[in-house]
């Protein structure tokens, strides 16, 4: 009898439209790709790394992955194209903080997003932009997922995040694996590290990125689903 109400409250359930479309994030007019599935609560922003853009193909894999459970996704440039010819801005992680908490900003303006709980997914230089975002966003991140990334370019702000943190490095990523390390020794909120056996820095090798998307998803799973929606960036 339980499953009988439940399956009629799913049919009066409304319907949502999924939204899909291409964006340009202000105030520079970064150029990115939004997909938010029918039914979605939450959304992953993501924060590539160096020579990377939103077309990524490792990057695009994990949004797919995403999709497919029902959380939207937002891939766009950290830099303008002039930004990208000086490598310093690559490395320049208050800058690319900036472009997220923009990208944070721009989501909570539009009334068909700002309901969603949001993520931050970093790679490379990408999580360290993503860690400094995160603190500056007043706890509207609801989670933060690296993957290869360099989160010790956060610095200090390393003893100010609270927001559930995971590092994925590969076991082959020799060097990394121990910045990793010490940057999760100093994370303040709920945390963990994953390592995928064998991958190098850009999980190149069979199985790999597979095993990333398993770690991601099932974090972003964990503590964005279900939660409801914080304060909007100020």
């Amino acid at each position: 009898m339980a499953s009988l109400t439940k399956s009629s409250a799913q049919r009066h359930e409304p319907k949502r439209s999924s939204i899909m479309r291409e964006v340009e994030i202000p105030p520079v007019g970064l150029a990115g790709v939004l997909y938010v599935p029918g039914g979605a609560r939450s959304l992953v922003v993501f924060a590539h790394g160096s020579g990377s853009s939103r077309f990524s193909a490792r990057n695009r894999a994990v949004a797919d992955a995403l999709n497919d459970r029902r959380i939207g996704t937002l891939l766009f440039d950290l830099l303008t194209s002039q930004e990208e010819a000086s490598r310093a801005n690559v490395f320049d992680i208050a800058l690319l903080a900036q472009r997220l908490v923009d990208a944070v900003r721009f989501i909570d303006r539009d009334p068909a997003l700002s309901r969603l709980s949001l993520g931050l997914f970093g790679a490379s230089t990408g999580a360290a932009a993503a860690l400094a975002a995160s603190a500056r966003l007043d706890g509207r991140i609801g989670a933060i997922v690296s993957r290869g990334g360099r989160p010790d370019l956060a610095g200090d702000i390393l003893d100010q995040i609270r927001t559930p943190t995971l590092l994925i490095v590969g076991g082959a990523d020799f060097g990394v694996i121990e910045l990793n390390r010490q940057a999760l020794a100093r994370l303040q909120g709920p945390k963990a590290m994953e390592i995928v056996p064998g991958a190098t820095h850009l999980f190149p090798e069979p199985g790999a990125l597979e095993a990333v998307i398993d770690h991601a998803t099932r974090w972003f799973e964990r503590y964005l689903l279900g939660m409801s929606a914080a304060t909007p960036a100020r």
